[in-house]
């Protein structure tokens, strides 16, 4: 049985006439009739009595209309069904991101942006480290993830590098140097430095250490943060001052300043990293999304 043998036998059950049917159905009526008699033969039963004026459904013909509008709806359901997966606008997309890079504007912004244009696509978030945010992206547990890259991509993975954000030091409220306009990083000299363990944050850790040494000495590491997130509650209670991505200032934690680095100064690389395998229509949405936030924050900084 075809999907034409249901619209043939809805042409003639809703004329009840071959002829008028065939018409309609731009055919001629033995065609047509032909193809409802190869309908009823595969069905075993009879649909449709010859009547004077034209046609009148059996009791079988009867009972098969009040089923075959729902075969139609539900064919035209998956239809649309299947055009609106074509076009990304159902399924799931699975995003990860460091916590360093949530403050990041793009982040946000294009995860929101992305939002709105695709509500009906299920969207999972998830919080690790760069490392471990690579391994499941590689093992097609996560679609897309926000990592601080370090220098070689991994096999397999597509980077897409984003505007890299400047540092800013932070220091305890009470610090002699708290109430600076701006430092050079040789003033942290000799002063304990807190900051995050280099397994889960590689490629920004080797970033602040460069950037001290070529400032001319070497770091005193005083305090490693289980997180980075948690560095500014460290540096609170006096335990060092740190080096963090200037826009985690927006967490304003109490009892520490954040103050701008002058001269040699680190950067914070932020990327969006995908599969080159990875062929899905969301995901690609995704990347559009975030290079537009990228552009717009590219031309909000000129």
């Amino acid at each position: 049985m075809e999907l034409r043998h249901l619209r043939y036998f809805l042409a003639v059950a809703e004329d009840l006439n071959f002829r008028r049917a065939a018409e309609r159905l731009g055919m001629a009526q033995p065609p047509l009739s032909s193809q409802i008699h190869d309908l009823e033969r595969e069905l075993g039963v009879q649909l449709f009595r010859r009547v004077p004026k034209g046609a009148e459904l059996t009791e079988a013909g009867a009972a098969f209309l009040v089923e075959v509008p729902e075969i139609f709806e539900c064919v035209d359901r998956a239809v649309r069904m299947a055009q609106r997966g074509g076009r990304g606008e159902v399924g799931q997309l699975r995003v990860g991101f460091t916590g360093s890079t949530s403050f990041n504007e793009i982040v946000p912004e294009a995860l929101r942006n992305y939002r709105r244009a695709y509500p009906e696509v299920e969207l999972n978030l998830e919080e690790l480290n760069s490392l471990q945010l690579l391994d499941r992206l590689t093992h097609e547990r996560l679609d897309a993830v926000f990592i601080r890259p370090g220098n070689e991509p991994p096999s397999g993975v597509a980077v897409l590098p984003l505007p890299p954000e400047s540092m800013m030091v932070v220091v305890p409220i009470e610090h002699r140097l708290a109430h600076q306009y701006a430092l050079e990083l040789k003033d942290l000299a000799g002063e304990p430095l807190v900051l995050f363990s280099r397994a889960i944050g590689p490629a920004l850790y080797d970033e602040v250490i460069d950037a001290c040494r070529r400032a001319g000495f070497e770091p005193q590491i005083g305090q490693i943060a289980s997180q980075i997130t948690s560095i500014a509650n460290l540096v609170a209670v006096e335990l060092g001052v740190s080096i963090v991505p200037a826009r985690m200032a927006t967490a304003a934690v109490p009892g520490v300043c954040y103050i701008p680095i002058k001269g040699i100064a680190p950067v914070a690389r932020i990327a969006l990293a995908t599969r080159l395998t990875d062929r899905s229509i969301s995901t690609r949405n995704f990347v559009a999304y975030v290079k537009q936030a990228a552009q717009k924050l590219s031309h909000l900084e000129r």
